[in-house]
């Protein structure tokens, strides 16, 4: 399988595109992962780079956008922080991959059982942590279910994971909201942001 060109990358829609990964996802989950000659793609992408996605998930080991998705070198630009949120420098780069580099679909990818939304479950307080924890513990104010506050910590498996597709889903009003490059090229048909969330027992990624 070759790297993407300029010519396929401009072939790509967003719908095309989410189809892409929803195909790569699959055949993950199924273990039939495409034949790639990776360090050929590295010789194909040396001149340029045509992805045709962008991924914001988390550092979480287990999230790795190009595995879970099955694409190879130059398929995608990836973006990593605990908790998937976004901010200015964030934002900055998601531009650069839509507008500039051509990139149609924008994907927001939460998934379960994560760290970073338990931390915020649990109002957790740790150097630098707590300005990180303090950009997702809205998502946790967000969740009104369960009312006990005795259920509304990390031990609550189900309402971590709550938590965890709500903020996915404030990142993307977020995103919206604060960009008006990524809102405007949206509102056109060039791009579209989805969200989408990761099940860490079984490989399958559900979109929303």
């Amino acid at each position: 399988m070759n790297a993407h060109t300029k010519d396929t990358q401009d072939k790509m829609t967003p719908q095309l595109a989410k189809n892409a990964l929803v195909e790569g996802n699959t055949r993950f989950v199924q273990g039939q992962q495409a034949g790639r000659d990776l360090i050929n793609q590295v010789k194909q992408t040396s001149t340029g780079q045509y992805p045709f996605a962008t991924v914001l998930s988390c550092i979480d080991s287990r999230v790795s956008s190009e595995l879970i998705f099955d694409q190879g070198i130059g398929d995608i630009f990836s973006v990593r922080i605990a908790g998937n949120f976004v901010n200015e420098d964030i934002l900055g780069s998601m531009e650069f991959a839509c507008k500039l580099a051509g990139t149609k679909l924008v994907v927001v990818l939460g998934h379960t059982a994560c760290g970073a939304v338990k931390g915020a479950c649990d109002h957790a307080r740790l150097g630098n942590l707590t300005a990180l924890i303090n950009k997702i513990e809205p998502a946790v104010e967000a969740v009104t279910e369960p009312t006990d506050e005795s259920q509304r910590n990390s031990s609550n498996i189900d309402f971590v994971n709550e938590v965890a597709k709500k903020n996915v889903y404030m990142t993307i009003d977020n995103i919206r909201e604060s960009s008006q490059v990524l809102k405007e090229m949206e509102d056109a048909g060039e791009i579209e942001i989805v969200g989408g969330m990761y099940d860490i027992k079984t490989g399958e990624v559900i979109f929303y």
